[in-house]
């Protein structure tokens, strides 16, 4: 038998310090995975045990040994809820006679007859969307609060709350919400706390109580004052009897259930809605098939009932959602025994020891994610698992998102049917995008969780105006002809000039760059240019004008705004695109070498397969070997112009270089003006990692706001600010005062802000790229502003190889040639704007989950214009420059899915390979499997290859990774790259794996992980050595270097996975 491992806690009050009220089940989360399948903590005297696998829960979804308890959150939340049926205790008869009253009410006829009230609260969640327009920002949660609010009250008590047609939600919203908060917060304080300490906040949470409890009375009163024939629940909880008792329901539990039915009825719902909203924004192919399935049972007709069960896909979908992201994450139980002499209780198959008073938390965002039971792949969204026949193949108890036995949720198929409803009436009618595509899940957290700060926008599909739709959500068919005379008077009002439409998908930002540069140059062509991300035009590309798309790849993987429209390309039919005219421009890194350019070769080509007329030959990038400015522009000029004015008789008119924005320069005060969807946080601890005269390379140590949360193995996208030195040197090279004010006129196409006024140096510190290498078209310019014919000369022998590898500037060529003569507005037009930069985390959030570390290298090198001077790299020296208690601005990035530990830890070895800062995520995976050990936990295998130069100079983090491969965390093999004898006659690490490859051998047959991080020709040799080591390890059997590629693409990122930088 296994003694569950207990948290080291304070006298008197316990955890207190390891959960967090305001976020409990992070804090459950952030435990499991240092503690596993179970564990246990007090707060003040009550002992919680958490249980995180499906194995310990099992056991406890017995109820012959185990029964609902209602300690903490739940207990507080009582004040209101009473013994309702979400939080009556255990035996309640109160609770047993509503239980038998109401539960023929949620049966499968009862709820389908619900229908056309859950289709009129949906019509107008719809009909908000459409008439806000495709641009509107949208909160989903708040809209989906709005819907399964107002039809659990027009389901259950035939009352509109009429929540669409207010500014604010109905006040019962707010108290719910507020008092729900306010529970779980007094639940991890004593009570005398509440009377005497938090006086103000027990006062409003009374009021608000009272809030709930009058919005209950009066909808009782009202149906008493007149009657209604209708057999909802209010009639069933006044009028119904209790067929084993004959007793009805007493007015106290009628108004407890009431605002149960409120609370429950929507809340769960809501979340449920937003989390697949996410869910299928993150995952375009299951957008994309959901959508098709929706088009093919449902078309353009109104949905009805009949349709809500012929939707086996976004069924799969909700179940997935569910598993993922249960709204109600935990439930508690405790042993139905009371006598002694039963315990202790066994649980799971190790066994773990239960005593009378315990009481068990089940942990459903890990125990529905269990390696064991879901595989490897239990973190993704992965609707085909929860399809009809492999959803009926799970474990019993595996998926548990309403409850457990008689205590589960009597609603569930009111709350499936609502949801099926909503969204396919969603996808039917809509094309969705996600403001933030990188976007992270945060949670917001009272009994439920939903997820925070989430923004998506919806576009109406294939047409339909506003008008139209509402034809169809009330039987009709779309008005064609009645979206083409809206289409024209739009255009007639709306453009003066020729449309265009340039679309992007990036990442980094320079795609986008491009695209806001080719926007700028449309309108001195006679076009005024859209411009927006590939996902925004995701089943709606237009015909009647030139269409540019620029795009990058990741690994052979769109850009995260683009996803969903590669995914809509790879669904087309036939000549789709037929009457499309297009020209593709893409950029790519050659260090990716089977992926090289993937992403915008795979658009060209279908944009032409599907009958749409190229404008242009593609246009391709380099970005590791030439100015992907200087190439776009190139293409422009040469290519894509030319063709745009043959395929629209346009002609390309004589426009300067560069248009130079309109800037009006004010001598006043500065203003603070920053920008981009990045948070600050706070620097803890620099130091340098390498011995002097070595390249150097740092460490950061950084607290991140509350609501950020990472993962081991994820980024953390920096925004720097350029050096205040060469800010100050381009202020002097201009002629401008250290405190001038700009006014760029608003009208313009521009990413830097218009139309308010911002001091200079914030300007060119926070919004512009200043060390970008000049491109050719920006060459030229420079050379028509001056008149020195030895300065113009000297311009014309640069080279884009020689700009490209001495990374000479616009600024560079300024201060070396004073005899240029260059308008500061136009030298502003001529600047990109300034991009955030990724660093791998290079620590694990077990340790602390608001404190992440970046290791980076410093860029330092020769400068051009002046040799005895340096080019700082714009990024790593803004960091490098950093003291504690300093802010940065960043946000956390997702890595590739497959780019994180394994779930099993326990079974699934991993072998990591790295050089140089590639070593800062596997110092995160390293870190986070120490902490595991140390909790107990034993470990598959780990061995960490690390090329760096000398063991005496710059061997990162050595008394770390000595500490925790002490610790059993990880084996380490070194690569001295200047000293090979001390690393068994190694130079390169690529070369130490091969050494060691009868290890890796015996690991891999263990079905063990493989990571790499570093740069290309890194990638590309570990690649070589796995190859040859799998040709290797099958001789004799015919076999050879073909066979090996072709192993190798089939194990490549699920067991081989690479992070390759610049």
């Amino acid at each position: 038998m296994t003694q569950i491992p207990e948290l080291w806690s304070l006298p008197l009050f316990g955890n207190v310090t390891d959960v967090d009220p305001i976020s409990t089940h992070k804090s459950y989360s952030r435990l499991a995975d240092i503690y596993g399948e179970v564990f246990a903590f007090y707060m003040a005297s009550d002992h919680t045990i958490v249980v995180n696998s499906y194995d310990v829960y099992n056991d406890t979804c017995d109820e012959k040994r185990f029964e609902k308890r209602t300690p903490g959150a739940l207990h507080e939340s009582r004040n209101f809820l009473g013994d309702g049926l979400f939080t009556a205790q255990s035996g309640a008869e109160d609770w047993a006679i509503a239980h038998r009253i109401l539960m023929p009410k949620f049966g499968p006829l009862a709820v389908r007859s619900m229908f056309d009230e859950m289709h009129d609260i949906a019509s107008q969640l719809v009909s908000k969307w459409a008439r806000q327009g495709p641009e509107q920002v949208i909160d989903p949660t708040t809209d989906f609060t709005k819907l399964t609010l107002d039809s659990i009250t027009m389901c259950a008590m035939d009352i509109r709350f009429n929540s669409f047609y207010r500014n604010e939600h109905h006040p019962f919203v707010k108290a719910m919400g507020e008092g729900l908060l306010e529970s779980g917060q007094r639940a991890f304080r004593p009570s005398f706390m509440n009377d005497y300490v938090y006086r103000g906040a027990n006062k409003k949470y009374w009021e608000n109580i009272e809030v709930m409890r009058a919005t209950a009375r009066q909808a009782i009163t009202e149906r008493r004052n007149h009657p209604s024939e209708k057999k909802d629940l209010l009639n069933a909880m006044l009028l119904g009897k209790d067929p084993k008792t004959g007793k009805g329901m007493s007015e106290e539990n009628i108004i407890q259930n009431c605002i149960t039915f409120l609370v429950a009825g929507h809340e769960t719902t809501s979340g449920l809605l937003s989390f697949l909203s996410v869910m299928l924004l993150r995952n375009p192919e299951a957008l994309q098939t959901a959508q098709r399935e929706v088009d093919t049972v449902i078309g353009k007709d109104t949905i009805t009932v009949d349709h809500v069960s012929k939707l086996p896909y976004i069924t799969a979908c909700i179940r997935e959602t569910l598993r993922l992201w249960p709204t109600a994450p935990g439930t508690r139980v405790g042993p139905v025994s009371r006598n002694d002499s039963d315990f202790p209780l066994h649980v799971g198959k190790k066994g773990y020891k239960v005593y009378k008073d315990d009481v068990l938390h089940t942990n459903f965002l890990k125990i529905h994610r269990d390696p064991l039971i879901y595989g490897p792949d239990a973190e993704i969204f992965k609707p085909e698992r929860m399809l009809d026949d492999n959803f009926e193949k799970l474990p019993p108890n595996a998926w548990k998102p309403f409850g457990n036995g008689m205590r589960a949720c009597i609603g569930r198929s009111f709350a499936l049917q609502e949801a099926h409803i909503a969204m396919a009436m969603i996808l039917q009618n809509f094309n969705l995008q996600a403001v933030d595509p990188s976007y992270v899940m945060k949670l917001n957290q009272t009994l439920t969780i939903k997820p925070a700060d989430f923004q998506m926008r919806a576009s109406l599909r294939e047409g339909l105006t506003a008008t139209a739709l509402e034809r169809r959500l009330w039987g009709g068919k779309p008005a064609k002809e009645d979206h083409a005379k809206d289409k024209r008077v739009e255009e007639k009002s709306k453009i003066a000039k020729s449309p265009m439409t340039i679309l992007f998908g990036s990442n980094a930002g320079t795609c986008e760059a491009l695209a806001t540069s080719l926007a700028r140059a449309a309108s001195g062509h006679g076009y005024n240019p859209k411009v927006m991300a590939l996902d925004a035009a995701t089943g709606n590309v237009p015909k009647d004008q030139p269409l540019i798309m620029i795009t990058s790849s990741y690994e052979g993987e769109p850009p995260d705004n683009a996803c969903q429209f590669v995914q809509w390309l790879k669904g087309l039919q036939d000549k789709d695109l037929q009457g499309v005219r297009y020209a593709v421009f893409g950029c790519g890194n050659h260090d990716w070498t089977n992926t090289f350019h993937k992403i915008p070769k795979f658009v060209d080509d279908i944009f032409e397969q599907h009958g749409a007329t190229r404008l242009a030959e593609k246009g391709l990038s380099d970005v590791a070997s030439s100015n992907v400015f200087d190439d776009f522009d190139k293409w422009l000029d040469t290519k894509m112009w030319t063709g745009v004015a043959q395929n629209f008789a346009t002609e390309i008119t004589e426009k300067p270089e560069h248009h130079e924005l309109d800037v009006e320069i004010q001598k006043t005060s500065r203003s603070n003006d920053l920008r981009q969807d990045v948070d600050e946080a706070v620097v803890k601890k620099v130091e340098s990692l390498t011995a002097p005269g070595e390249p150097e390379k740092r460490h950061i140590e950084l607290e991140l706001p509350n609501h950020m949360t990472y993962t081991a193995g994820d980024y953390l996208a920096v925004l720097p600010l350029n050096p205040t030195k060469l800010v100050k040197d381009i202020l002097t090279r201009f002629g401008l005062a250290w405190d001038t004010v700009l006014l760029i006129k608003p009208g313009q196409y521009t990413s830097l802000p218009t139309g308010r006024r911002i001091p200079a140096t914030n300007l060119l510190s926070a919004y512009v790229e200043l060390n970008e290498p000049i491109t050719q078209k920006q060459l030229s310019t420079l050379t028509h502003c001056t008149t020195d014919p030895t300065t113009r000369t000297s311009l014309s022998k640069l080279t884009p190889t020689e700009i490209t590898n001495n990374r000479i500037s616009i600024h560079a060529l300024l201060t070396q040639n004073p005899s240029i003569h260059l308008p500061f507005p136009l030298y502003l037009s001529m600047l990109p704007p300034l991009r955030v930069r990724q660093y791998s985390i290079s620590s694990s959030p077990l340790h602390a989950p608001h404190t992440c570390t970046l290791t980076y290298s410093v860029l330092s090198t020769p400068s051009y214009a002046n040799p005895g001077h340096r080019h700082l790299g714009t990024a790593s020296n803004y960091l490098a420059e950093l003291k504690p208690n300093d802010h940065v601005h960043v946000s956390v990035r997702p890595s590739h899915p497959n780019f994180h530990l394994p779930l099993d830890v326990e079974h699934t070895p991993v072998i990591m390979i790295c050089a140089g800062t590639g070593l800062a995520p596997f110092r995160a995976f390293v870190h986070q499997r120490f902490l595991q050990i140390a909790a107990g936990r034993a470990l598959a295998p780990a061995i960490l290859f690390i090329g760096c130069r000398h063991p005496e100079l710059d061997k990162l983090y050595a008394k770390d990774l000595t500490a925790w491969s002490q610790a059993g965390a990880v084996d380490i093999r070194y690569a001295f790259s200047q000293q090979p004898e001390e690393s068994e006659g190694c130079r390169y690490v690529q070369e130490r794996v091969w050494h060691d490859r009868g290890d890796l051998r015996q690991l891999w047959g263990m079905r063990a992980k493989v990571f790499v991080c570093g740069n290309g020709k890194l990638g590309e040799g570990v690649r070589g050595v796995m190859v040859q080591g799998w040709v290797e390890g099958h001789e004799g059997m015919g076999v050879g270097r073909r066979e090996g590629e072709e192993w190798f693409e089939g194990v490549r990122r699920e067991r081989f996975v690479s992070d390759v930088f610049e």
